[in-house]
C-alpha cells in the first residue's frame, strides 16, 4: 500500500513555508486571478517560479489552483498564467471549466479535475482521464463505501478532503452571496452570509423566530483524523486540508497532527488514543465544531456549527515582535509591546520566511538575569531552536475558557 500525499493549503509565504516545514508532501495554492479563493492573500504571477523552486528545493509538490468559472475576457489572462505555471515548474493545476483544461492540454500542462465538477463515479472519472488529467478531486458528497467502488474502477489518481471548512453547498455551486451581495462563490468571493443565525419572519401575525438552536446553513468542519486509517485502506492518493483563508498557526497544527496520523498508520503504531488526542490537538486552532461530513452518512442536524466563528479552545494574543537572533547559542531576543509573558507559556513566532515557531518558554534572560516574567517594555531572550528574523511577530497561547 502506497502512502498517500498529504496536501496544505498555503494562502501565502508564511503559509507556504509553515506547512512544509510541518510535513506537508504538496501545497496548492491561487494568484490572484481565476481561484476559488479570491478573498485569501493569493500570490502574484511573478511568484511561480520562486514558489516552484522553493518546493522543489524541499521535495514538496506545488499545485496551482486554476478553478472558478472563466469569462470570455479572461481566456487570455489564463493561457498566460498555465504558460507561465509550466515555464516556472509548477507540478499541477487543479481546474474544473473546460477551458482552463484545453489551455492545460495544449501546453502539455499536467491538470487534476477539481471538486467543483462534482465527480462522484468512475465514468465521469475515466471521461476526464479520455481527456489527459492526471488527477480528480472527489465530490464531497462521495462517502467513504463509494470511494472505494470508484477507487476499484478507475486508476486516475483520487484526491479528497481530510480536514477543513464545509459549505451547505458541498460540492455545488452556491449562489447565495452572490445573491444578496453580488459577490459571487463561484468567482471564490464569498462573503460566507451562510454563516450567520437566521431567522423566520411571519408576515401574518408581525412575528419572527430564530431558527433552532443552530446556524443552520454553517456546517461544522471537516474532522478525519479519528479515521484516516480507512481512508488510506481506501486507496485515496491525495489527502487534502482545506483553508487557504485561515491562519499560519492553524496550517502549522493541522499539518503537523495528520502528518504524525499518516506515518504512524504506516508504523503500525496509530492508536485510538492517540486519535483521540490528535482531536484535541485540532480542537486548539480554528474550527466550528467537527463533523465526518459524508463519509459514513448524509449529515444530520448534529453537524451544524452551534455558534457563529470558531469554537477554539486556544486563541493566540500578540506580545511583540522579534529584534534579533542569535545562532549561537539559538536564541531569540524580542521587545515585549502588550501583556505579559511568564515561564511556562506556550509562544508562537510567526514570519514571512520563519513561518510558525512553538516554542514552550522554560528560561527567559534580561540581560544575563534569569527570570520568571516580563511584561510591556522589556527586552528578553529565550530559546528558540528555529532560526526567527527581525520583526517577526510574537504571540503567546492562551485557553479560551467558554468556546461556545
Amino acid at each position: 500500500m502506497n502512502k498517500p500525499e498529504l496536501m496544505a493549503p498555503a494562502g501565502d509565504w508564511t503559509m507556504l513555508i509553515t506547512a512544509v516545514q510541518n510535513g506537508a508532501d504538496a501545497i496548492y495554492f491561487g494568484t490572484d486571478k481565476l481561484n476559488m479563493r479570491a478573498k485569501a492573500k493569493n500570490f502574484g504571477i511573478d511568484d511561480l517560479a520562486e514558489i516552484a523552486k522553493y518546493c522543489k528545493e524541499n521535495k514538496v509538490k506545488s499545485y496551482l489552483t486554476l478553478n472558478s468559472i472563466v469569462y470570455e475576457e479572461e481566456l487570455n489572462e489564463a493561457d498566460e498564467l498555465i504558460k507561465k505555471a509550466k515555464e516556472s515548474g509548477i507540478d499541477m493545476v487543479i481546474c474544473w471549466d473546460l477551458s482552463i483544461i484545453q489551455k492545460c492540454i495544449e501546453h502539455k500542462m499536467p491538470f487534476a479535475v477539481s471538486t467543483q465538477a462534482s465527480i462522484s463515479n468512475s465514468a465521469s472519472a475515466n471521461f476526464y482521464k479520455s481527456l489527459g488529467a492526471k488527477r480528480i478531486v472527489l465530490a464531497r458528497e462521495c462517502s467513504l463505501k463509494e470511494i472505494k467502488q470508484i477507487r476499484a474502477n478507475t486508476d486516475l489518481e483520487i484526491e479528497a478532503f481530510v480536514h477543513g471548512a464545509m459549505c451547505i453547498a458541498v460540492s455545488g455551486r452556491c449562489f447565495m452571496s452572490h445573491h444578496l451581495f453580488g459577490k459571487s462563490a463561484n468567482r471564490g468571493e464569498c462573503i460566507q452570509p451562510c454563516r450567520r443565525e437566521y431567522e423566520v419572519y411571519d408576515k401574518e401575525i408581525d412575528k419572527s423566530l430564530i431558527i433552532g438552536e443552530d446556524y443552520v446553513l454553517s456546517p461544522k468542519d471537516l474532522c478525519t483524523v479519528e479515521f484516516i486509517d480507512k481512508l488510506i485502506e481506501a486507496g485515496i492518493d491525495s489527502l487534502k486540508i482545506e483553508g487557504r483563508k485561515r491562519s499560519p498557526e492553524y496550517v502549522a497544527k493541522v499539518v503537523s497532527v495528520y502528518r504524525k496520523a499518516i506515518d504512524l498508520y504506516f508504523e503500525g503504531k496509530l492508536t485510538d488514543e492517540l486519535k483521540k488526542q490528535f482531536v484535541e490537538d485540532l480542537r486548539t486552532v480554528y474550527n466550528r465544531g467537527f463533523s465526518h461530513g459524508f463519509y459514513f452518512d448524509v449529515p444530520s442536524s448534529e453537524d451544524y456549527s452551534p455558534t457563529y466563528g470558531s469554537i477554539a479552545t486556544t486563541k493566540k494574543e500578540y506580545i511583540g515582535k522579534v529584534i534579533n537572533y542569535f545562532k549561537q547559542p539559538k536564541a531569540a531576543y524580542i521587545q515585549i509591546e502588550s501583556g505579559k509573558i511568564v515561564l511556562g507559556d506556550d509562544i508562537l513566532i510567526i514570519g514571512k520566511t520563519s513561518g510558525v515557531i512553538e516554542i514552550k518558554l522554560d528560561k527567559m534572560l534580561d540581560e544575563e538575569t534569569e527570570i520568571t516574567e516580563a511584561k510591556k517594555g522589556k527586552r528578553v531572550t529565550f530559546i528558540s531552536p528555529n532560526q526567527v528574523r527581525p520583526n517577526d511577530m510574537v504571540y503567546k497561547v492562551v485557553t479560551v475558557e467558554n468556546p461556545y
